[in-house]
C-alpha cells in the first residue's frame, strides 16, 4: 500500500479579498476530488489574499502509479487552471 501526498504552493493573482481567492480555490478544490478522486484541503495561508497551500491525499497498491497520478494532478492544475500559479510543489510518498 502507497499513501501520496501532494502538496502545492499557489499564487493567485489579482485577488483582492478573501472572498475573491475562495470563491477561485473552491471550484478547483473540488475539481481535483471529482476527476482524480482524491481528498483535498487549502492546508495554509487561509489569511492571505494573494497565496494557498493545498494538499492533495491518495491511496493507491502501487508507489509508482501513486507517484504519477500525483504528478498528473501538477500537470493538470498547470494546464487547467490559468489563473492560478504553481509557485511550488512537493510530493511525498509514505
Amino acid at each position: 500500500m502507497s499513501l501520496g501526498l501532494l502538496t502545492l504552493h499557489l499564487s493567485v493573482p489579482g485577488c483582492m479579498s478573501l472572498k475573491e481567492k475562495r470563491s477561485r480555490l473552491k471550484p478547483l478544490l473540488a475539481r481535483l476530488h471529482r476527476e482524480f478522486n482524491i481528498s483535498v484541503s487549502e492546508i495554509d495561508h487561509q489569511d492571505s489574499w494573494q497565496n494557498a497551500v493545498v494538499a492533495c491525499a491518495m491511496i493507491t497498491s502501487d508507489t509508482a502509479q501513486t507517484q504519477r497520478s500525483l504528478q498528473g494532478v501538477v500537470t493538470w492544475v498547470e494546464t487547467h487552471w490559468p489563473d492560478l500559479e504553481v509557485a511550488d510543489e512537493r510530493i511525498e510518498i509514505l
